[in-house]
């Protein structure tokens, strides 16, 4: 009887001890607070669920979430020969970044990414490789698009913004595989606009965003998102003499993308609107000439150029030379030299009609070209 009252006891003790603590812990709970998870696998991250974070820092995280399914990883190889063996060898050749334009499979990245490369590689967030074929170049631009075959997969291209009405201090977000390290966020601000630099065919790219994000090997074409996650740039270049980020990168404005990428996926180039004219490419001929325009050198022959009554450059019987017409003008743009022309007229579409100024004998005349095509 007595070890049965000791037992007897014991239990009592026990369930008071429970009970006690049953009580503390709902008198010192938070009717409006949800248990702890792990945040890092919340899709999205909303307020509810991840106090610790401010409404930036979900903002941030819910504009990768949504924009990293939309990125890719390009791999690119070229093909050798052994000299003895003769057997045929896949090289890698470098990496790069790109993403989804549309919903047919097509790729836009950069075109130094796949130059001189013979094989690309595609490969998404969850890790599924597809082989690209590439389908158009515009190297002036430093732009390519490839395509995979999007049948086995459902796409979802990035939504396309409007980079014309950018403005310095704004955020920008850029994403992509600098170094080979997938999926990279990085972000910063717009630290000027207007920039110009060097295409791989040496033309100049012009209204460039420049920006402090961090774009280093490996991001070029990606894109530069804003804060609502469309497309305002493809991250083309950076300005570092380690090779490195300094806080100077370059992206492709986004209205330029939408004017080329169409023409890419159609024609595999740009489809430029043009005069029907050639003009001097000598730049020591140029200098000597102290020109301040673009010198008309020969007339396409049934071009608009020649129904305006646009002159070229001759030689008289008597061997001297007479100078074609100097381009100083399309519309309300002023031309100083070749490539002032070639982008002045991008901005018009084929079968537009153009007054081109030009200076002739000292004399400034003005006729209505009509454009056509390059091809």
């Amino acid at each position: 009887m007595k070890n049965a009252g000791k037992f007897f006891l014991y239990i009592l003790l026990i369930g008071f001890g429970f009970a006690i603590g049953t009580s503390a812990n709902f008198l010192n709970s938070d009717p409006d607070k949800t248990d702890s998870v792990d945040e890092t696998h919340i899709q999205p991250v909303d307020e509810s669920m991840a106090e610790d974070l401010t409404s930036e820092e979900i903002k941030t995280i819910n504009l990768f979430d949504n924009a990293v399914e939309s990125v890719v990883y390009i791999t690119t190889s070229t093909i050798q020969r052994d000299y003895w063996s003769r057997n045929e060898m896949e090289v890698p050749s470098g990496s790069g970044s790109g993403f989804i334009w549309d919903s047919e499979g097509h790729i836009v990245t950069n075109y130094h990414v796949i130059k001189d490369a013979d094989k690309a590689t595609v490969t998404f967030s969850d890790q599924s490789s597809y082989q690209a074929k590439l389908i158009g170049v515009a190297p002036e631009k430093d732009l390519a698009v490839l395509e995979i075959d999007y049948k086995s997969r459902k796409l979802k291209p990035l939504p396309v913004g409007v980079s014309e009405t950018l403005h310095v201090g704004q955020s920008v977000f850029a994403i992509g595989n600098p170094f080979g390290l997938d999926y990279t966020l990085t972000t910063g601000i717009i630290s000027a606009l207007g920039r110009e630099i060097q295409s791989q065919s040496g033309r100049p790219i012009r209204d460039v965003i420049q920006t402090d994000a961090a774009i280093n090997p490996g991001n070029s074409g990606g894109p530069l998102l804003n804060s609502s996650g469309k497309l305002i740039g493809v991250n083309t270049a950076i300005y570092s003499p380690s090779g490195a980020s300094a806080g100077i990168g370059f992206s492709i404005p986004v209205d330029v993308v939408k004017w080329a990428v169409p023409d890419l996926i159609k024609y595999g180039s740009i489809q430029r609107p043009i005069l029907g004219i050639e003009l001097l490419t000598n730049q020591q001929m140029a200098d000597r000439l102290n020109l301040n325009g673009a010198l008309i050198v020969n007339v396409t022959k049934g071009s608009g150029a020649e129904k305006a009554g646009l002159k070229g450059t001759s030689r008289k019987s008597n061997g001297t030379i007479e100078w074609g017409d100097i381009i100083i003008g399309v519309n309300n743009t002023e031309i100083k030299s070749n490539n002032d022309l070639i982008l002045a007229l991008e901005k018009h579409k084929i079968g537009e009609t153009v007054k081109i100024k030009v200076s002739r004998d000292k004399k400034e005349l003005e006729f209505e070209v009509p454009l056509s095509g390059n091809n």
